[in-house]
Parts: structure tokens; C-alpha cells; sequence
């Protein structure tokens, strides 16, 4: 149902309301009614109040939903088991902080077994070029070496980056919104750990009638009621969807809140309304 046909069906409704359309009349009586009075003959003063009423339905706030422009929920690049946490629920934390840390004894013993095995294979290839230097040792031999020497490299390589994942760090400044796992408990790669959100860069997201689509544009200014403290927030769109809801014919908004929004948090709900609303 579009904007227009909902504005008639409120229309109807406050006309019956007002006794000015007449309601159906029953399919079967028993016994014949007294004929009812007819309403009196309506102004156009009532009929304007009717129509004004109907309009400000129409208008109604609406909803909005503050959630953080950055929030993400961190999972488990390995599978192990949590050593160590170092903040907790709602601690705020900077990008790049240890967050948690995972029981690591047998990985980083890998590493040290790669790292020896380069070693020797360094040592192994330094050897054949002495050889070759003298005569004693082939082309082949030294190059035969020098490939082992870069493959125990590269497993060295590969031994550092499994052993990164051992730590959890902060991809942004935020705070710790959800922790999904406790200490000494197993995981497996992939499995979500803990929830992060930065409640400096909030946003409103709305959900707007389509047909608001002709006005509504980038930079829009908007005004968000909290229902939680009742303040009010100015706000300018920063984003339109590029498709229509099917089912609700909604358009989906983004608004940004102009300087630091003082008691708002992510999860909040309130109501938006737009002074520069067409009227028509």
C-alpha cells in the first residue's frame, strides 16, 4: 500500500468516524429499523480539520535505530584454547590492544623446530659453495641446497603467522560488548570470540516510506528524539539504499549526527522527523 492510498483509507476511517459516509446496510433484518437520522451537512471547516487530522497521521514520526559505524565481532583464526583474557565486558580498549590470548606451547614449538631446520640447511648450502669453490661439489649440489635453505625459510614464515593467531588484538578503538567464551575454554577456527563496537561514530538507520525517495536526498537534515532520555539530536542523511524493501515499500536511510551524540549508545531506538519535509 503507497503513501496515497493509505492516506485515503485514514481519511475514510475519520469520515466514518464523523458520521459523513454511511455505513453498509445489513444484507437481512428481521424487523425493518427506524429510518436514522442524516448527519448534518458537513462545513468545509470540519472537512479541512478532518483533512488536516488525517494529514498529521500521515506524517507521523518515524522510527529510528542508533547503531556504531564501527562494530564487529571477532573470530577465532585457529583452534585451541584461551589462555588469557586482558579486558573485560565494556572495557574501552585502542586499536591494536591484546585482547585475549590463546595457549600457544605447541605452535611456537613448531617454530623453533623450523627455525633450526634452517639453520641446518643454511649451513648445508654455505658448505657446497665452499665445495664448489675447491672443485668438490656440482652446480647441482649448491642449487639442490640453496632450495632446501628457502623451503625451511618459508616454513619459518609459515610457523610466524600461525603463531600471530595466538593473539587477538583490537582492529579499531572501541569497547568490549560481548564476550562469547570464558578462560581455558576450546575453540575451533572460526568460532566467534567477542564483540566489539566504537561508540564515538554512531549513526541513526531509518526506514522511510519509498515514495520519500523524490525528496530525501544526501545531507537532508533530520531531528532524532531518544525515547530513552528524550533528548533530541540533529542529524543529516549520510546514505540512501540503492533498492526498495519488496514486501514493506521502505527505503532504507543512514543518518550521521552532527558532533558527538552526549547519552546515546548503540541499540538505542527513537523517532526522526525531518523539518524540510515537503508538505505535499
Amino acid at each position: 500500500m503507497n503513501l496515497h492510498t493509505r492516506t485515503l483509507a485514514v481519511l475514510a476511517s475519520l469520515l466514518y468516524g464523523a458520521g459523513v459516509l454511511a455505513q453498509a446496510p445489513a444484507a437481512k433484518a428481521e424487523k425493518a429499523s427506524p429510518p436514522a437520522r442524516s448527519a448534518p451537512p458537513m462545513s468545509s471547516t470540519t472537512l479541512n480539520n478532518l483533512l488536516e487530522q488525517a494529514t498529521t497521521l500521515e506524517d507521523r514520526e518515524i522510527s529510528a535505530l542508533v547503531a556504531s559505524g564501527e562494530e564487529s565481532v571477532l573470530s577465532s583464526q585457529m583452534a585451541g584454547k584461551i589462555k588469557k583474557f586482558h579486558y573485560g565486558l565494556g572495557d574501552a580498549v585502542k586499536a591494536g590492544a591484546l585482547l585475549l590470548e590463546f595457549d600457544c606451547e605447541s605452535e611456537e614449538a613448531q617454530l623453533q623446530a623450523a627455525q633450526a631446520e634452517y639453520r641446518g640447511a643454511r649451513e648445508s648450502h654455505l658448505s657446497k659453495m665452499r665445495l664448489q669453490a675447491l672443485g668438490a661439489a656440482g652446480e647441482l649440489e649448491v642449487t639442490l641446497a640453496a632450495a632446501a635453505t628457502d623451503k625451511a625459510r618459508s616454513q619459518i614464515n609459515l610457523r610466524e603467522a600461525q603463531l600471530a593467531y595466538c593473539k587477538v588484538l583490537a582492529p579499531f578503538s572501541g569497547s568490549l560488548v560481548k564476550l562469547r567464551i570464558k578462560t581455558a575454554e576450546s575453540v575451533s577456527a572460526g568460532q566467534p570470540l567477542l564483540e566489539m563496537v566504537n561508540p564515538e561514530t554512531l549513526k541513526a538507520q531509518i526506514f522511510v516510506p519509498a515514495a520519500w525517495s523524490r525528496w530525501i536526498r544526501v545531507g537532508t537534515p533530520a531531528v532524532v528524539k531518544a525515547n530513552d532520555n528524550g533528548r533530541t539530536y540533529r542529524a543529516k542523511i549520510s546514505k540512501l539504499n540503492a533498492r526498495v524493501e519488496g514486501v514493506s515499500q521502505s527505503l532504507e536511510l543512514e543518518a550521521r549526527f552532527d558532533g558527538p551524540p552526549q547519552g546515546l549508545l548503540p541499540g538505542m531506538v527513537g523517532t526522526v522527523t525531518f523539518p524540510g519535509r515537503p508538505k505535499n
